[in-house]
């Protein structure tokens, strides 16, 4: 299963807002435990979000930019749900994570797209690379033609 961020990550983005959010109620120290779980569960949402257009294989195949996007948004999900977890949830988090859903709904409905790493156009019948709402169509010579049909 792949995790669109991790721990190092968060902790580069919000290095003291983790450290407060994530606290342990009874030792005061950071729990990984829970942060990596709630890193585990926003990659799974922002899996099942993007599978009503991206295929499994698509999703494996994203290039660094778009993994660089889904990272951001899966830390804004996965900061709600650790706040969440230890019951410390503020609206601005809430706030981060209400737009990073949105917006990989966008992406979900065609409003956005993702790009995959080169390679993703091998069936192209140039070699080149398809576009992500390209239409290909593979087939076998025609049977008919008008030289052939000539020939009759």
């Amino acid at each position: 299963m792949t995790v669109y961020a991790t721990i190092a990550e968060l902790e580069a983005r919000h290095r003291d807002q983790l450290t407060l959010i994530a606290a342990d109620e009874q030792t005061g120290v950071r729990d990984d435990v829970r942060i990596t779980a709630g890193l585990a569960d926003a990659s799974i949402e922002i899996r099942a979000i993007l599978a009503a257009r991206y295929a499994p294989s698509e999703l494996a195949g994203l290039d660094a930019d778009s993994l660089a996007v889904l990272r951001i948004y899966c830390m804004d999900i996965a900061f709600y749900r650790i706040a969440l977890a230890f019951s410390r949830l503020t609206d601005e988090i809430r706030e981060r994570r209400d737009q990073a859903i949105k917006r990989l709904e966008a992406i979900a409905a065609g409003k956005g797209a993702l790009t995959t790493i080169a390679g993703a156009g091998a069936g192209a019948g140039d070699g080149g690379e398809v576009g992500q709402n390209e239409v290909i169509v593979v087939a076998p010579e025609r049977v008919f033609t008008r030289e052939r049909l000539g020939r009759i």
